[in-house]
C-alpha cells in the first residue's frame, strides 16, 4: 500500500470496475482531501477516485471527466453533511476547482479554473 499523505493511500482512489489497474492520483488532490480530513478531524471516504474510460462510461460520467486523468473525487466525510463540505470547499479556494454538491456526496475536482454545481 503507497502511502499519499498522513490519511491516504493510492489504493483508494483505484477504479471501482475491478479490472483495471487505473490508480494515478493528482498530488493537489491529495493535498485538497487532507485538508479536508485536517479540518474536520473525521475520516474522508472516496466513493470514486480514478476511472478507467469503460468504466467512466458505465458510470455516466462526462468525456473529459477529471476522474479519468486522477484529477477527481467523490468523497463522503463521517457525520458531515456533503453540502457542509461543498461550502468549506468553496470557502477555502474560491477561485479554482471544480466543486459538485450532491445529496450523499461531495465532488472534488483540481481543475485550473472554477466550476460549481448542484447534483
Amino acid at each position: 500500500m503507497t502511502k499519499l499523505s498522513n490519511n491516504f493511500s493510492r489504493s483508494e482512489f483505484k477504479c471501482n470496475c475491478g479490472e483495471c489497474d487505473y490508480d494515478t492520483v493528482d498530488a493537489e488532490l491529495v493535498k485538497v482531501l487532507q485538508d479536508v480530513r485536517d479540518a474536520y478531524n473525521a475520516p474522508v471516504k472516496i466513493t470514486s477516485g480514478n476511472r478507467c474510460p469503460d468504466y467512466n462510461r458505465e458510470v455516466g460520467g462526462a468525456d473529459k471527466s477529471y476522474h479519468v486523468r486522477g484529477r477527481a473525487a467523490d468523497i463522503q466525510v463521517k457525520g458531515i453533511a456533503p453540502d457542509e463540505i461543498a461550502q468549506y470547499l468553496d470557502w477555502k479556494y474560491p477561485d479554482k476547482f471544480g466543486i459538485g454538491n450532491y445529496k450523499t456526496f461531495t465532488h472534488i475536482d483540481t481543475r485550473s479554473g472554477k466550476g460549481r454545481w448542484k447534483g
